[in-house]
């Protein structure tokens, strides 16, 4: 296992004013390990969405927290987010583009898809005791991208 580099974890309310909050430290953070632009708005943008779904889906607007940490590596960095809410009760089906529980906050359903394409790796769980668990990983290099695209 490679070695970690620096590493953080950090818990915020689960309000939408921390949204970006949250998406320009784990931003900020990825950048010691000199990713591309491109790359860091790719973790923005999964962080983004893994953030709001905590506020809308697991809380449903009513307040919690949400947990962070993060990992980074030479060629790496990884990310978990957390919350202690409703849990999701058919992960392979909320998975799914397009499907939403909240349709009639004009959610798209998007947001795990979203999150899968821009990161490398994208692992969703329920929390035992209640909640989810996303973790995602954001390869720097080519080599280790390409590597887990031919499931190397």
């Amino acid at each position: 296992m490679e070695k970690v580099l620096n590493k953080f974890k950090m818990e915020v309310e689960a309000q939408s004013e921390n949204e970006s909050f949250v998406r320009g430290v784990v931003g900020a953070f990825a950048s010691q390990a000199d990713p591309t632009l491109d790359q860091i708005n790719d973790i923005k943008t999964a962080v983004s969405e893994a953030v709001t779904n905590c506020i809308v889906h697991a809380y449903k607007k009513k307040g919690g927290t949400i947990f962070v940490e993060c990992e980074l590596f030479a060629d790496q960095i990884t990310i978990k987010i957390a919350d202690n809410g409703v849990g999701i009760e058919d992960i392979s089906k909320a998975t799914e583009p397009f499907y939403t529980t909240a349709p009639e906050d004009e959610r798209s359903g998007m947001g795990f898809t979203v999150m899968q394409s821009f990161m490398d790796n994208l692992s969703v769980n329920n929390n035992f005791g209640g909640g989810v668990l996303v973790e995602m990983t954001k390869f720097f290099t080519k080599e280790k991208a390409a590597d887990l695209a031919s499931g190397e």
